[in-house]
Protein backbone atom coordinates (compact mmCIF):
# COMPACT_ATOMS: atom_id res chain seq x y z
CA UNK A 1 0.00 0.00 0.00
CA UNK A 2 1.40 3.43 -0.99
CA UNK A 3 1.68 6.01 1.76
CA UNK A 4 -0.95 8.72 2.03
CA UNK A 5 0.09 12.07 0.53
CA UNK A 6 -1.15 15.48 1.59
CA UNK A 7 -0.59 18.72 -0.34
CA UNK A 8 -0.68 22.07 1.48
CA UNK A 9 -0.59 25.06 -0.89
CA UNK A 10 0.01 28.68 0.10
CA UNK A 11 -1.05 31.26 -2.49
CA UNK A 12 0.83 34.44 -3.26
CA UNK A 13 3.04 36.26 -5.75
CA UNK A 14 6.80 35.76 -6.11
CA UNK A 15 9.17 38.70 -5.79
CA UNK A 16 10.41 40.88 -2.96
CA UNK A 17 7.95 43.66 -3.83
CA UNK A 18 5.05 41.39 -2.84
CA UNK A 19 6.54 39.75 0.26
CA UNK A 20 4.41 41.39 2.96
CA UNK A 21 1.34 42.31 0.93
CA UNK A 22 -2.16 41.17 1.83
CA UNK A 23 -2.34 38.89 -1.23
CA UNK A 24 0.70 36.98 0.06
CA UNK A 25 -0.93 35.91 3.31
CA UNK A 26 -0.94 32.30 2.08
CA UNK A 27 2.80 32.34 1.36
CA UNK A 28 3.56 33.88 4.76
CA UNK A 29 1.36 31.41 6.66
CA UNK A 30 2.84 28.40 4.85
CA UNK A 31 6.40 29.57 5.51
CA UNK A 32 5.49 29.94 9.19
CA UNK A 33 4.08 26.40 9.32
CA UNK A 34 7.20 25.07 7.59
CA UNK A 35 9.52 26.84 10.04
CA UNK A 36 7.57 25.48 13.03
CA UNK A 37 8.28 22.00 11.68
CA UNK A 38 11.94 22.66 10.94
CA UNK A 39 11.36 22.87 7.18
CA UNK A 40 12.25 25.35 4.45
CA UNK A 41 10.33 25.70 1.19
CA UNK A 42 13.02 26.19 -1.42
CA UNK A 43 13.24 23.21 -3.81
CA UNK A 44 12.22 24.28 -7.32
CA UNK A 45 9.95 21.99 -9.33
CA UNK A 46 7.16 22.44 -11.89
CA UNK A 47 6.90 26.23 -11.53
CA UNK A 48 6.77 26.07 -7.74
CA UNK A 49 8.89 26.06 -4.59
CA UNK A 50 8.20 23.10 -2.32
CA UNK A 51 9.47 20.82 0.39
CA UNK A 52 8.32 17.46 1.71
CA UNK A 53 8.36 15.73 5.08
CA UNK A 54 6.66 12.98 7.03
CA UNK A 55 4.14 14.48 9.44
CA UNK A 56 1.49 12.52 11.37
CA UNK A 57 2.55 9.39 9.49
CA UNK A 58 1.90 10.91 6.05
CA UNK A 59 4.02 12.33 3.26
CA UNK A 60 3.27 16.06 3.31
CA UNK A 61 4.17 18.43 0.49
CA UNK A 62 4.27 22.18 1.14
CA UNK A 63 3.96 24.18 -2.08
CA UNK A 64 4.20 27.85 -3.09
CA UNK A 65 3.31 28.35 -6.77
CA UNK A 66 5.74 30.73 -8.49
CA UNK A 67 3.43 31.39 -11.45
CA UNK A 68 1.89 34.58 -10.01
CA UNK A 69 -1.53 34.44 -8.43
CA UNK A 70 -3.66 34.36 -11.60
CA UNK A 71 -1.97 31.16 -12.80
CA UNK A 72 -1.61 29.30 -9.49
CA UNK A 73 -3.62 26.39 -10.86
CA UNK A 74 -0.98 25.63 -13.51
CA UNK A 75 1.52 24.71 -10.80
CA UNK A 76 -0.94 22.95 -8.50
CA UNK A 77 -2.40 20.69 -11.22
CA UNK A 78 1.15 19.62 -12.16
CA UNK A 79 1.86 18.60 -8.56
CA UNK A 80 -1.43 16.75 -8.09
CA UNK A 81 -0.79 14.73 -11.25
CA UNK A 82 2.90 14.06 -10.67
CA UNK A 83 2.40 12.88 -7.09
CA UNK A 84 -0.99 11.23 -7.83
CA UNK A 85 -2.69 13.25 -5.10
CA UNK A 86 -6.28 12.79 -3.98
CA UNK A 87 -7.99 16.20 -3.91
CA UNK A 88 -9.49 15.27 -0.51
CA UNK A 89 -5.90 15.70 0.71
CA UNK A 90 -5.45 19.21 -0.72
CA UNK A 91 -5.59 22.29 1.53
CA UNK A 92 -5.12 25.81 0.12
CA UNK A 93 -4.16 28.78 2.33
CA UNK A 94 -5.21 32.17 0.94
CA UNK A 95 -6.26 35.73 1.76
CA UNK A 96 -9.97 36.54 1.85
CA UNK A 97 -11.61 39.96 1.38
CA UNK A 98 -14.93 38.85 2.87
CA UNK A 99 -13.41 38.04 6.28
CA UNK A 100 -12.38 40.82 8.63
CA UNK A 101 -8.70 41.18 9.49
CA UNK A 102 -7.81 38.86 12.33
CA UNK A 103 -10.34 36.18 11.35
CA UNK A 104 -9.57 32.81 9.83
CA UNK A 105 -11.97 30.19 8.57
CA UNK A 106 -11.62 26.65 7.24
CA UNK A 107 -14.05 25.52 4.56
CA UNK A 108 -14.61 22.44 2.45
CA UNK A 109 -15.12 23.64 -1.12
CA UNK A 110 -17.16 26.58 -2.37
CA UNK A 111 -16.81 29.24 -5.04
CA UNK A 112 -13.81 31.43 -5.85
CA UNK A 113 -15.38 34.51 -4.22
CA UNK A 114 -13.55 36.80 -6.63
CA UNK A 115 -10.13 35.37 -5.70
CA UNK A 116 -8.11 34.93 -8.87
CA UNK A 117 -5.83 32.29 -7.38
CA UNK A 118 -8.73 30.11 -6.28
CA UNK A 119 -10.43 30.67 -9.65
CA UNK A 120 -7.28 29.41 -11.39
CA UNK A 121 -7.22 26.29 -9.20
CA UNK A 122 -10.90 25.56 -9.85
CA UNK A 123 -10.37 25.95 -13.60
CA UNK A 124 -7.33 23.69 -13.71
CA UNK A 125 -8.54 21.04 -11.25
CA UNK A 126 -12.01 20.96 -12.82
CA UNK A 127 -13.67 21.16 -9.41
CA UNK A 128 -14.18 23.49 -6.47
CA UNK A 129 -14.29 20.59 -4.03
CA UNK A 130 -11.07 21.14 -2.14
CA UNK A 131 -10.39 22.47 1.35
CA UNK A 132 -9.32 26.05 2.01
CA UNK A 133 -8.03 27.94 5.01
CA UNK A 134 -9.16 31.54 4.52
CA UNK A 135 -7.15 34.34 6.10
CA UNK A 136 -9.20 37.49 6.57
CA UNK A 137 -7.75 40.72 5.21
CA UNK A 138 -10.97 42.76 5.28
CA UNK A 139 -12.36 44.81 2.39
CA UNK A 140 -11.02 48.27 1.53
CA UNK A 141 -14.51 49.79 1.72
CA UNK A 142 -14.73 48.83 5.41
CA UNK A 143 -11.80 51.02 6.47
CA UNK A 144 -11.60 54.79 6.25
CA UNK A 145 -7.95 54.74 5.18
CA UNK A 146 -8.60 52.46 2.21
CA UNK A 147 -12.24 53.17 1.29
CA UNK A 148 -11.36 54.78 -2.04
CA UNK A 149 -8.72 52.19 -2.96
CA UNK A 150 -9.50 49.74 -5.80
CA UNK A 151 -9.54 46.11 -4.64
CA UNK A 152 -6.69 45.19 -7.00
CA UNK A 153 -4.44 47.79 -5.38
CA UNK A 154 -5.61 46.96 -1.86
CA UNK A 155 -4.65 43.28 -2.03
CA UNK A 156 -1.24 44.12 -3.50
CA UNK A 157 -0.54 46.70 -0.78
CA UNK A 158 1.24 46.03 2.49
CA UNK A 159 -0.61 45.32 5.72
CA UNK A 160 -1.26 48.29 7.98
CA UNK A 161 0.39 47.95 11.40
CA UNK A 162 -2.76 46.81 13.22
CA UNK A 163 -3.64 44.31 10.47
CA UNK A 164 -0.12 42.89 10.50
CA UNK A 165 -0.24 42.47 14.26
CA UNK A 166 -3.56 40.59 14.06
CA UNK A 167 -2.21 38.36 11.30
CA UNK A 168 0.99 37.60 13.23
CA UNK A 169 -0.99 36.69 16.34
CA UNK A 170 -3.07 34.25 14.30
CA UNK A 171 -0.17 32.38 12.71
CA UNK A 172 -0.07 29.77 15.46
CA UNK A 173 -3.80 29.16 15.07
CA UNK A 174 -3.38 28.82 11.29
CA UNK A 175 -0.56 26.32 11.88
CA UNK A 176 -2.85 24.36 14.22
CA UNK A 177 -5.47 24.25 11.47
CA UNK A 178 -2.95 22.89 8.98
CA UNK A 179 -1.74 20.26 11.46
CA UNK A 180 -5.31 19.15 12.19
CA UNK A 181 -6.05 18.87 8.48
CA UNK A 182 -2.98 16.69 7.96
CA UNK A 183 -3.72 14.48 10.95
CA UNK A 184 -7.52 14.21 10.92
CA UNK A 185 -8.91 15.81 7.74
CA UNK A 186 -11.03 18.84 6.97
CA UNK A 187 -14.08 18.05 9.13
CA UNK A 188 -12.08 17.84 12.33
CA UNK A 189 -10.04 20.94 11.41
CA UNK A 190 -13.21 22.93 10.65
CA UNK A 191 -14.88 21.88 13.90
CA UNK A 192 -11.90 22.98 15.95
CA UNK A 193 -10.77 26.13 14.15
CA UNK A 194 -14.20 27.56 13.24
CA UNK A 195 -15.73 26.95 16.67
CA UNK A 196 -13.65 29.68 18.25
CA UNK A 197 -12.71 27.31 21.06
CA UNK A 198 -9.12 27.14 19.90
CA UNK A 199 -7.07 30.30 20.04
CA UNK A 200 -3.43 31.24 19.70
CA UNK A 201 -3.97 34.66 21.29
Amino acid sequence: MSEERVLIVGLGNPGTQYQQTRHNAGFIALDYFAAKNGLEIRTEKMQGHFCSARLSGKKVLLLKPMTYMNRSGDCVISFTRYFDLDLDNLLVLHDDLDLDSGRIKMVSGGGAGGHNGIRSLVNQLGTSDFARLKIGIGHPRNQEETAAMPVERFVLSGFMAEEWDLFQRNLDLIAQGVSLFIEKGISSAMNSINSGKTSAL
